[in-house]
């Protein structure tokens, strides 16, 4: 024990200098042990977790397809409670161990193979890509804020425009210009770079040249890249805030996500929200060095097909209950026509016709590949103040899906797609509204002051469900399966009864053949249904100051919504075998009497009863069945829609001045000489105004309605025309 208070000097801060030390090295090595259980956690993850007995689908479905792997942040829960939020807060760590689990795991589960001397090696296995998935909620896109960053977030939305691919260089392979040495640095992944050193690290001999400052050159041959593309992914049309305009999110995806997603679908997507510094940031930011973009990074996304489309598709036990329930009632047709539009007055066909086009005919796809479309087109033709375009915003609201334009305001571009040129001066593809509502409804008010030019562009889509492009080198088809209600005014404002239908409703044979229903809404001024029009629309006025009730309408909008989508996604209903002989009897009596009624007034209807229209009314017959969560479309609902049909078609088709006039021989007469007395009065290529030729053929002691008749008959015959708004008339040659 000797010497122990010998006089010598005690340093106590060197101690803690090595604790200080060793607290890093202990902490690093607990980083390292952490990441190395951590690794092994997965592969056991992968390699042990089963569903029920001996079934697993993790280690199955990688020796499937050794390219990626899907894995449900539910099932890594239920493996282990500290994987799933170590994956959230951190991903851009622990993802690539994922990764590089999954690829020892497949290694392990490979067979050895004969190399080329003819002894077994180990298999080349490549990377697999871990992608992740969910049944959380979405977070919506105006939430995102700096607290996201580098977390792992979920969002839905449209895309509206996809890149071309790019190569993305993960490692990049650098040569010092001086001495020649390599080597090798990582890449951040996503929109991130490179960071390269800014001097060499080899050590000079005597004599030799230094190193310069930043010697290094970029090898891009002896570089890895793999596959990268961006997208633009833009907020859901409802979610968007009224007023406001919809937001988008840069999106990139790499490897086998790539290619795998065209402009206009729906997406659920998992991703890491990142940042990275703009290059073509606008000049007020030149400065700002440290302000950055968000953008994701996606590791995993699910497309919404249109039946799980637009929030949760997933009926509660309750509401399935209620709703077959209600589909099992004896008035379902009546209670559902009763929900719709409910603040406006009459205009029962209407709503009918509105109801089936919310709940649709079935789709089919036939053996060779043809698709029939299984949506329906109603257009409403009318005087201004029929409540049009009311019925437009009613489906606008209830839809699951739907846009809204106007006629003046879209153009062909914004209907359809456009094709423009992105910021790197590539041209990118932008989807449009008929695209944007796939699996929906278009809304279009103000069909007729549309431009000729941009209505023949909704052609195709409203029957062949498709848009094709073919601008700027890009060649693509997008899909636009939706239904189009369109709500028009005739040329002159109101529905003219004395002018012929062709005349009243000015659109081609074309479009107007694609339309299943064609309503003409008249302005009928009736001392009965006047007063009680008034009465309806002063109580809607009033009791509307009460806001008591208000949350009662917007659930039943609400359930009538579910309602739809739930009759969408589970019922597709067929004709029955009697349903079809009376639907074929029914059809060819149709044609017969259009035929006749061809022959005896010399001219063709203005609306065209062709095939479409048989179409048209099975999609009708499956819409009625559809309602009732029936699968059989009965000889009832055919019924109905014939009648529908009838209703509205056939009265648009037969309406104008040549609705059922039967002309008495004496009639044909006085026509006949009134005919003679405007062309003795009239001489070839002379003009005058109607107003004075009516009054002058009255005093000679003729009929006000025989001489305007006798005029309008010249006039279909091309013997006269009108001009400056109909107030004149000029003798043709």
């Amino acid at each position: 024990m000797s010497g122990w208070d010998e006089g010598a000097v005690y340093y106590s801060n060197q101690a803690q200098f090595t604790e200080a030390s060793s607290e890093a090295e202990a902490a690093a090595a607990s980083t390292t042990a952490s990441r190395h259980s951590v690794l092994l956690k997965f592969k056991e993850f992968i390699r042990n977790f089963e569903k029920e007995k001996n079934v697993f689908p993790y280690r199955e479905s990688l020796v499937n397809n050794p390219k990626f792997l899907m894995v449900h942040l539910e099932d890594l829960l239920s493996f282990d409670s500290d994987l799933p939020s170590l994956l959230r807060s951190s991903p851009s760590d622990y993802l690539p161990l994922f990764e590089t689990a999954a690829a020892e795991v497949l290694a392990g589960l490979k067979m050895k193979v004969a190399g080329d001397s003819g002894e077994m090696v180990e298999p080349q296995t490549g990377e697999v890509q871990i992608l992740l998935t969910s049944k959380e909620d979405p977070v919506s896109m105006r939430s995102l804020g700096a607290q996201y960053i580098s977390k792992l977030v979920k969002i839905s939305g449209i895309t509206i425009a996809a890149s071309r691919i790019k190569a993305k260089a993960t490692y990049v392979h650098l040569i010092c210009k001086n001495c020649k040495s390599a080597r090798a640095v990582p890449c951040r992944p996503g929109l991130g770079g490179a960071i390269v050193p800014r001097s060499c690290d080899h050590v000079p001999q005597p004599g030799e040249e230094p190193c310069p400052i930043d010697p290094w050159l970029i090898v891009p041959d002896k570089s890895k890249y793999v596959d990268q593309q961006t997208l633009k992914l833009q907020e859901n049309p409802e979610d968007v805030p009224t007023g406001e305009l919809p937001r988008n999110m840069l999106l990139s995806v790499d490897r086998h996500m790539v290619q795998t997603i065209v402009p206009g679908s729906r997406l659920t997507i998992m991703g890491i929200y990142s940042i990275f510094q703009a290059s073509n940031s606008p000049t007020n930011h030149k400065g700002a060095v440290a302000v950055r973009q968000p953008y994701i990074r996606i590791v995993g996304m699910e497309e919404t097909n249109e039946a799980s489309s637009r929030g949760p598709a997933t009926f509660t036990q309750e509401e399935v209950e209620e709703f077959k329930k209600f589909a099992s009632n004896q008035d379902t047709y009546e209670g559902i026509c009763s929900k719709v539009a409910p603040s406006i007055f009459g205009h029962e066909d209407v709503k009918k016709a509105v109801a089936c086009l919310l709940f649709g005919g079935a789709r089919k796809n036939l053996p060779d590949g043809v698709k029939l479309r299984g949506d329906i087109n109603v257009l409403l033709l009318g005087d201004p103040s029929t409540a049009k375009s009311q019925f437009l915003k009613f489906v606008e609201k209830t839809a699951p899906i739907a846009v809204y334009t106007s006629g003046k305001g879209s153009s062909a571009a914004g209907l359809t797609a456009s094709v423009i040129r992105d910021s790197s001066s590539s041209f990118i593809l932008k989807a449009g509204a008929m695209v944007l509502a796939d699996g929906g409804v278009v809304c279009i008010d103000e069909f007729d002051k549309m431009r000729p030019e941009d209505r023949v562009a909704i052609h195709e889509a409203m029957e062949q469900q498709t848009i094709s492009i073919a601008k700027a080198g890009i060649t693509t088809v997008l899909n636009s399966r939706t239904s189009v209600l369109a709500a028009a005014n005739p040329p002159s404002g109101r529905y003219d009864d004395l002018k012929t239908a062709q005349d009243n409703i000015d659109l081609q044979t074309t479009i107007l053949s694609r339309f299943d229903l064609i309503f003409i809404v008249k302005d009928i001024r009736m001392y009965d249904q006047d007063k009680t029009i008034a009465s309806h629309i002063i109580k809607v006025h009033a009791s509307a100051q009460t806001v008591s009730n208000d949350s009662r309408t917007s659930k039943e909008e609400n359930w009538l919504k579910r309602y739809i989508q739930y009759c969408r996604s589970e019922c597709h209903p067929r004709l029955s075998e009697a349903a079809c002989a009376k639907l074929q009897s029914d059809y060819v009596d149709i044609r017969r009497g259009m035929r006749q009624q061809a022959n005896e007034t010399g001219e063709s209807a203005a609306i065209p009863i062709t095939v479409r229209q048989l179409e048209a009314i099975i999609r009708l017959s499956e819409a009625l069945a559809k309602m009732k969560l029936s699968y059989v479309a009965t000889e009832g609902d055919v019924a109905e829609a014939l009648r529908l049909f009838k209703v509205s078609t056939m009265d648009a088709a037969r309406s104008g001045i040549n609705q059922h006039i039967n002309i008495t021989p004496d009639m044909a007469n006085e026509i006949k000489q009134a005919e003679n007395q405007i062309k003795r009065r009239l001489g070839i290529g002379n003009r005058i105004s109607e107003r004075r030729l009516i009054d002058d053929l009255t005093r000679m002691g003729m009929n006000e309605s025989i001489v305007r008749r006798a005029i309008l008959i010249m006039h279909q015959r091309g013997e006269v025309e009108y001009q400056r708004e109909r107030h004149i008339i000029v003798r043709k040659v």
